[in-house]
């Protein structure tokens, strides 16, 4: 089944697509660094690098969309202007209509399957419609239920063989006399199953394998960590705590600075995983004979992509892009084990 992506950023959801049956061989995005990883990763697929809302970009997607019957639609519309009480002012940000270039493509195409993803609030905002403002969930109801069945439901990929705790939101829509079975849940993968076995790095050190080398950080930071225990913020040592380079004492929430669990999910990979500062980005570490805890850092890249679902020896292109770089695209898109559990159930009762 030919399948078209919408806003498919550099197409980590769509990385176990094709041994699913479903080829995504038109794809649209606005940031030509995301396009060209997309064009590397999927050669034969056209990535249509450019703003959606502008006619001629819109038309080229509908129209290759048609010409190479593209049966399955996968969409991640962006959401940053949008309200969960529907009282911001819409017509100031044209972010908030994005949606409805999605809604756009499924008027003029005949798709038989259908997934809009995005994080769960997507799910609780408020879209204007109809001289009003309604859940998308309604609209969608609204315009298709003659046709589609449809139905929207929050799942968490460590429910589905991601060793990551990362809600999303869905909106599965699919052909009345068609098939789409749900997921059926698997075990919970730990870090610990997922990348213990990976030697230990202290901040700069390099393994020799494949993206398993480690970030360097600041020398405060690595003292505040190598205090720090498994699950625990820096922030909460009395004397080893972050400090500014005028040694005051840094704040933060209680997950910042914070070593991650070995025996649990890694919890969700933001777009700023590189930042010992930021969200439970710190290697869980191992404790030493001298009373201090090793791997004070953040996660390689290896073991990013390995939590993340993504091949650990995955195919990038090393010049022109930063670490950082691929970090922000691992941490924006959904786990791609998570994506094909949704589409696997598809033409299953």
């Amino acid at each position: 089944m030919n399948g078209v992506s919408l806003f498919c950023s550099a197409g980590i959801a769509e990385t176990y697509f094709k041994r699913n049956g479903i080829d995504i061989v038109v794809a649209s995005e606005l940031l030509q660094k995301r396009c060209d990883i997309h064009s590397w990763l999927y050669k034969k697929c056209h990535t249509i690098c450019g703003d959606i809302t502008q006619q001629e970009v819109f038309d080229q997607v509908k129209k290759e969309t048609a010409e190479k019957k593209c049966k399955f639609l996968l969409a991640t519309p962006p959401c940053q202007g949008m309200s969960t009480l529907g009282k911001k002012e819409y017509e100031t940000d044209k972010r908030n209509y994005l949606v409805f270039y999605v809604l756009d493509l499924i008027d003029c195409s005949d798709f038989d399957y259908i997934l809009i993803e995005n994080v769960p609030k997507f799910l609780q905002l408020y879209f204007p419609y109809k001289k009003g403002l309604f859940k998308l969930i309604d609209i969608v109801k609204d315009k298709y239920a003659k046709k589609y069945n449809i139905d929207s439901f929050v799942l968490n990929a460590k429910d589905y063989g991601v060793p990551q705790s990362r809600p999303r939101g869905f909106i599965r829509i699919w052909k009345k006399g068609l098939n789409w079975k749900s997921p059926e849940k698997k075990k919970e993968i730990t870090v610990r199953e997922a990348i213990g076995n990976l030697p230990s790095l202290e901040a700069g050190q390099d393994s020799g394998i494949k993206w398993h080398y480690a970030k360097k950080h600041n020398e405060r930071d690595i003292d505040a960590m190598k205090h720090t225990p498994e699950g625990k913020s820096a922030l909460q040592n009395p004397v080893h705590f972050p400090k500014k380079a005028n040694g005051e004492r840094m704040k933060g929430f209680h997950n910042t600075f914070k070593r991650i669990k070995w025996d649990e999910p890694c919890p969700a990979r933001a777009m700023q995983s590189g930042n010992m500062g930021g969200h439970n980005n710190c290697h869980p570490g191992r404790p030493l004979p001298d009373g201090t805890y090793s791997d004070a850092r953040v996660l390689t890249l290896r073991e990013l992509f390995i939590v993340s679902s993504l091949p650990a020896d995955w195919n990038l292109p090393t010049e022109g892009y930063t670490d950082n770089f691929y970090r922000q695209i691992v941490g924006e898109a959904i786990p791609p084990r998570f994506s094909e559990a949704i589409i696997k159930g598809i033409g299953k009762k």
